[in-house]
């Protein structure tokens, strides 16, 4: 299950489910230390702590399973290892600036905010829409169209074909079945009459023979 190669589709629905598992993940730490209240009045520093330890914790299991499934995707299309341990390092170096972020964020001041996390994470979805796009390997698009490619150079090879296919033995077969068919019947013979325009007398027994 988890060692099998996926394609597109697959990549991008398990991406998708484990995006809103990590918003889930984040939102049940959130409301199961401080609360949102909590979150929102309270400083940076140690009264943080242990949300930011539980959004860690959660951020980095998701991590793994973020990296198993690009592992998968990037050997289905035999991708570069470069982009797989990039989006990897980067998906665990944004869980630590995530859960390190929320530990120091002062919502009084939101000027403060540094602007590297988002550039993180584009970072993160370029990587993610390379592993997406890469095509599957052993699919070469010329190959497959040249089937239907019907040129003026390819006519000698059509009509090769099709002398090699009259010329075969079940074609003269079937030429010497229906050879007779073909052939029109001969006419009947008439029986000839003399010149006197009398019937020609009978055979022996009849009347007028000696």
């Amino acid at each position: 299950m988890f060692t099998s190669n996926i394609g597109r589709l697959r990549f991008f629905s398990y991406s998708a489910a484990l995006l809103v598992v990590e918003i889930v993940a984040i939102v049940l730490c959130i409301a199961g230390t401080i609360g949102f209240m909590g979150l929102v009045n309270s400083k940076p520093g140690s009264s943080r702590e242990g949300m930011a330890a539980a959004i860690l914790l959660a951020s980095l299991v998701l991590v793994l399973l973020r990296g198993n499934i690009a592992w998968r995707r990037s050997r289905d299309a035999r991708g570069s290892r470069w982009i797989l341990w990039s989006y990897i390092v980067f998906s665990a170096l944004y869980a630590v600036l995530q859960a390190g972020t929320i530990l120091v964020i002062d919502f009084n001041n939101p000027d403060r905010l540094s602007g590297g996390l988002n550039l993180l994470g584009f970072s993160i979805l370029g990587l993610w829409v390379t592993l997406l796009v890469a095509k599957p390997a052993g699919v070469d698009i010329k190959e497959l169209t040249s089937v239907f490619d019907f040129d003026d150079h390819d006519a000698p090879a059509l009509s090769a074909m099709k002398q090699k296919v009259y010329a075969s033995p079940a074609a003269g077969a079937s030429a010497q079945v229906f050879a007779p068919l073909s052939r029109a019947a001969p006419a009947p013979s008439r029986p000839a009459i003399p010149g006197n325009g009398r019937p020609r007398p009978g055979g022996f027994g009849k009347r007028g023979l000696v």
